[in-house]
């Protein structure tokens, strides 16, 4: 089964940015325990992250960033691939037997539905949390204008 880009890149975000204890907690839950070899064992390395002035401007170089990855084969030859930002390894070969199953159309719609779903709904809520948290923390600047210049 082929998927369009849009739909691989919204579970595969889903995993990326999912807790590592949450997923792993929700995979046990599922009694998800695919079996897989890997194909590029989990190894951690620096990626470039770049930016724009104003979200328009000129690109520039904006730091560096950890960044873990994995490749896995399922039995079924499926493979899926693992990115995440961290060290952590374990974390990323899980993404990426997730990312093959998600592939499998026996596997699909019920994962989207059990654990995608549920994993961006978490983040989803941990952005809320967090933007209610620094829009508690907003002051309001204002100018009193004293006296009559003209």
């Amino acid at each position: 089964m082929h998927f369009d880009t849009a739909t691989r890149q919204r579970w595969m975000a889903a995993l990326a940015h999912s807790q590592p204890a949450t997923l792993a907690a929700r995979m046990k839950a599922l009694s998800l325990t695919p079996q897989y070899e890997p194909i590029r064992a989990a190894e951690t390395g620096l990626v470039q992250l770049q930016a724009r002035m104003g979200a328009t401007g000129e690109r520039f170089f904006a730091g560096d960033a950890t960044l873990t990855r994995a490749v896995v084969r399922l039995t079924s030859g499926t493979l899926g691939y693992g990115y995440v930002l961290g060290r952590d390894k374990e974390h990323a070969e899980r993404c990426a037997a997730l990312d093959a199953l998600l592939q499998e159309p026996a596997h699909f719609q019920n994962l989207m539905e059990t654990l995608i779903a549920p994993l961006e709904a978490d983040r989803a809520a941990r952005i809320a949390a967090r933007q209610a948290e620094v829009n508690a923390s907003q002051v309001d600047f204002f100018t009193l204008v004293r006296g009559d210049n003209a």
